[in-house]
């Protein structure tokens, strides 16, 4: 069972990551999915999102949850109907959870890419990071950024919510794993802590909501 790591973030807090390693069939054993979600996996044409389907279902399990424990809103933000928070990414062979009993959450896994430098004005100011000069560390940065703003954004879960111009991430050193984050928006604010790792040339950023 290819667990790749439990983090423990605080005594209510923990993140499961999962590297796929299995087929389809080793990883469709003693899981048991509901009759809609039995139809999400039918319908994905690719093997490898059902095989991260499966693999988020095998986290769960391990969190001591089933699929059936799992429903979506209209936004199509997750819940556990035992009132407990998560937040769910899938990233090619990378899938991860987080599940909290107290405080609401978020996380995401990216694939770090070269694409992302070219793309990065579209959700951040970059001439804050002009004084980065070499382009692995640039693509290092600007995937915790995204990474911290998704997180914030499976929190947030509304519609109309922008990463350039409602999310902001306070500027951050790479090696501190940690950093903060704000939402401003439609006259409300709300704060979070966000830490982030690397591993294989991906990067996992999770976020936990401040409590207000």
């Amino acid at each position: 069972m290819p667990l790749y790591k439990i983090i423990t973030v605080n005594p209510y807090t923990k993140v499961y990551i999962w590297k796929i390693t299995e087929s389809e069939k080793e990883l469709s054993l003693n899981i048991e999915l509901t009759n809609n979600c039995q139809l999400r996996v039918n319908g994905m044409k690719s093997e490898l999102h059902r095989r991260g389907f499966l693999s988020i279902r095998h986290l769960m399990g391990l969190a001591g949850y089933v699929d059936s424990d799992l429903f979506y809103d209209q936004a199509g933000k997750p819940h556990l109907k035992d009132g407990n928070h998560i937040s769910i990414t899938h990233s090619y062979q990378f899938t991860g959870i987080i599940i909290s009993q107290k405080d609401e959450v978020g996380i995401d896994i990216e694939k770090q890419r070269d694409k992302i430098a070219v793309i990065g004005h579209k959700f951040t100011p970059m001439e804050d990071y002009a004084d980065i000069s070499n382009a692995k560390e640039i693509v290092k940065k600007l995937t915790i950024i995204w990474g911290a703003k998704e997180s914030l954004y499976k929190i947030y879960a509304t519609h109309g919510l922008s990463f350039i111009n409602h999310i902001y991430i306070e500027d951050f050193i790479n090696t501190h794993n940690t950093t903060t984050g704000l939402i401003r928006y439609e006259g409300c604010t709300s704060e979070y802590d966000i830490s982030f790792l690397e591993f294989e040339e991906f990067t996992c950023v999770y976020a936990i909501k401040k409590e207000g």
